[in-house]
């Protein structure tokens, strides 16, 4: 453990956790385990967070800036409402697919159990998505897609269709890819 940089360690254990939470069973997650994971001391562990829900909150943190940089990067490139709110709703999946693990954190799976501020971080998030939809929908009323009194419902359904792909893909243990058939479900979804 001596011969790795700090940061480097922090980042090791934050994708031991993430390895973990990949196991389709959701068994809660001890620092004991994650120390045996890493063939390091609990105490070692504790050198570079102050607790588990620190370690998770890291995750949170990993998630955020992924998919909010993405997003931002889909609304600088696309001027068409209804295709940002396409590629954000691909990009969820896709992230979701990409990184099973996080998937449980996204759900609130791994949460269960865990500091309850890390829930409400959740929250926070699927509120910060829905109101990235928000915008996307607004952008296609502009041009002539939907109705602005229809944009809060509709960035809502959006959302929930979005946790209810992540939800049966955690519960197929990571067997049903979020995105299967979500071509005309998305045009069905997105339709005027």
């Amino acid at each position: 453990m001596a011969s790795t940089k700090p940061g480097q360690r922090k980042l090791q254990i934050l994708q031991a956790l993430a390895a973990m939470l990949e196991h389709p069973k959701g068994e809660k997650i001890t620092t004991a385990a994650l120390a045996a994971k890493l063939s390091v001391s609990e105490a070692a562990l504790y050198r570079h967070f102050a607790s588990k829900a620190q370690m998770f909150e890291g995750l949170i943190d990993f998630i955020e800036s992924s998919v909010f940089g993405l997003c931002n990067q889909i609304v600088e490139r696309e001027e068409d409402g209804v295709a940002q709110a396409h590629a954000m709703l691909q990009m969820l999946l896709s992230f979701a697919a990409n990184n099973p693990g996080m998937t449980r954190v996204l759900i609130g799976d791994a949460l269960v159990g865990e500091d309850e501020r890390l829930q409400l971080r959740m929250n926070q998030f699927y509120d910060k998505v829905e109101l990235a939809f928000k915008g996307a929908l607004r952008v296609a009323v502009t041009q002539g897609h939907g109705r602005e009194e229809d944009v809060a419902a509709r960035a809502s359904l959006l959302v929930s269709y979005v946790t209810g792909r992540w939800h049966r893909f955690a519960k197929s243990g990571f067997r049903q890819h979020p995105a299967d058939s979500s071509g005309l479900q998305l045009s069905l979804l997105l339709a005027a």
